[in-house]
């Protein structure tokens, strides 16, 4: 991951990740999500979220706010965010991919023309940051709890 550049990068606010998530929430798309985290099951499904730089360091955010320093990898190959209880640890700090419900029991992904514009806030943001473009879920959440650790943003 790149190194800061400027003090704004040090500390990235993260306040943009958090708009995109509630300008997604707006939006009436019908999905029936059940809650049954098959979907979490990324060894189960063959498919993993990616991440973009500032995604990462917001899901960091929701894990430091567990109580949790690190992620470690699921022995069942589920995502390394699920509780003991099944459950999401990290549910109000979830990435995009999360949120749009790539389980195909919920309905399947979004039509990306009814997501673009949010995916290329997410880009931008990520060029802003020096972020590399997504990268799977478990390597970009922890890879930023380790920069955060580093204190380098």
């Amino acid at each position: 991951m790149p190194s800061p550049k400027s003090k704004s990068e040090a500390t990235p606010d993260l306040s943009e990740v958090a708009a995109i998530y509630q300008d997604l929430e707006k939006r009436v798309l019908p999905r029936s999500c059940q809650i049954s985290t098959r979907c979490c099951r990324f060894r189960l499904t063959g498919q993993v979220p990616f991440l973009t730089l500032g995604e990462a360091l917001y899901a960091a955010k929701g894990v430091r706010a567990s109580g949790r320093k690190e992620i470690k990898p699921n022995p069942e190959g589920a995502c390394p965010l699920l509780g003991a209880n099944g459950f999401c640890t990290i549910y109000q700090h979830r990435p995009f991919g999360c949120r749009t419900h790539f389980c195909e029991a919920a309905g399947g992904v979004y039509p990306r023309k009814h997501l673009a514009d949010l995916i290329q806030r997410l880009e931008a943001l990520d060029e802003k940051l020096g972020g590399e473009g997504s990268r799977p879920l478990p390597v970009a959440v922890g890879d930023a709890l380790q920069v955060r650790r580093a204190g380098r943003r």
